[in-house]
């Protein structure tokens, strides 16, 4: 059965899949610009965006800043006329700056997680009113929670009288930093998940119905092939997020050694891991996390990536972690990945994975 268009406010996607932003340089304009060219939603994560540019040793700040633009503009030259996003955490330094940055340069969608997004709306608006494209940007924050969920809604509601454009449900199975706790990853049965997402989804349809506008819901976490999307899609979503099985394609910005760790993964080897930024994520077992689980990891110069970082007492950088594993030095690099990482045996084009889901 061919798969409905995501309809997001003024954005129609042929194809109803958001490809996740992944980073550190995972998912920058290579892939995104692959996925929006054939009918999906590129997302380029910011997560030290500029970490291959000169300079970014230095001026790691700057340099990202700088980055924004210029990954947005190549990811538009690979798919003109397609949907362009970015992925920017809550927790990021200067977390309203690369908002600004993002809106100047012109992105469709911003998608915002590792928190709650509370001042995206205003951050949108000051960046809007600068260029006099008012209400161009459309925002999406990520919820794991009915609570985050109605949170979000109610104060963006009263204090910028706006309503979120799309809403993102990040389930337990996915990669990167999770809104759960360690103690619920570890017996995901018991959340009961599907009856959370029924509330969330009971709760946005309700807004949607008070604003007189359509808000689409996307379902994240999990989600590897069409088997797996479907049941969410008939439970009342009108898309799915997929970030892992988007890795180990051809298009894929990363290293083809990081890459490889994916293709050789077993199911044994993708646990739970506690990041240094205080939330748990699921990665993949290598040298590294067992070093990490002997001891302190002494690391270069801060790079000024998470809010809630103390570089004296962190037990490892995670930006020097996953900027190692990108580049293709994974047994000193951190691999984040989804629960179905070990599901990837082959190279993919990133235009078969989106006729599937056609």
């Amino acid at each position: 059965m061919a798969s409905k268009p995501l309809q997001i406010g003024r954005l129609k996607a042929r194809i109803p899949v958001i490809q996740g932003g992944m980073g550190v340089g995972v998912s920058l304009s290579g892939l995104a610009g692959a996925v929006a060219a054939e009918g999906g939603i590129g997302v380029i994560s910011t997560a030290q965006i500029g970490y291959r540019e000169p300079g970014y040793d230095q001026n790691p700040h700057e340099t990202n800043l700088r980055q924004i633009p210029a990954e947005i503009r190549r990811a538009r030259q690979l798919a003109p006329g397609g949907i362009i996003g970015v992925n920017i955490m809550v927790a990021t330094k200067g977390y309203e700056e690369y908002v600004r940055q993002a809106v100047l340069a012109g992105t469709d969608l911003i998608i915002s997680g590792a928190g709650l997004p509370v001042t995206l709306p205003q951050a949108v608006q000051e960046a809007e009113e600068e260029i006099g494209a008012q209400g161009r940007t459309l925002l999406a924050p990520i919820c794991s929670s009915l609570k985050s969920a109605e949170v979000i809604f109610h104060y963006w509601k009263k204090k910028y009288d706006r309503l979120p454009d799309l809403v993102v449900i990040e389930g337990p199975l996915a990669g990167g930093h999770l809104g759960f706790e360690r103690s619920q990853l570890e017996d995901i049965e018991a959340l009961h998940y599907e009856e959370e997402v029924k509330r969330i989804l009971d709760a946005v349809h309700r807004r949607a119905k008070e604003a007189g506008r359509p808000i689409p819901v996307v379902m994240a976490g999990g989600i590897y092939d069409r088997q797996d999307a479907q049941p969410w899609l008939e439970l009342g979503a009108d898309g799915v997020q997929i970030a892992t099985r988007f890795v180990t394609t051809w298009e894929c910005d990363a290293s083809q050694a990081y890459k490889d760790t994916y293709l050789r993964a077993e199911k044994d080897d993708i646990v739970l891991v506690k990041s240094p930024v205080g939330m748990p994520g699921r990665a993949i077992r290598n040298a590294f996390l067992e070093r990490a689980e002997q001891g302190r990891i002494p690391h270069g110069p801060c790079h000024g990536c998470i809010k809630s970082c103390s570089p004296a007492q962190t037990p490892y950088c995670i930006t020097e972690a996953l900027v190692n594993a990108v580049k293709g030095d994974v047994d000193n690099g951190l691999i984040f990945c989804g629960s179905n990482a070990w599901r990837a045996r082959k190279m993919e084009h990133v235009k078969d994975i989106m006729a599937e889901f056609a």
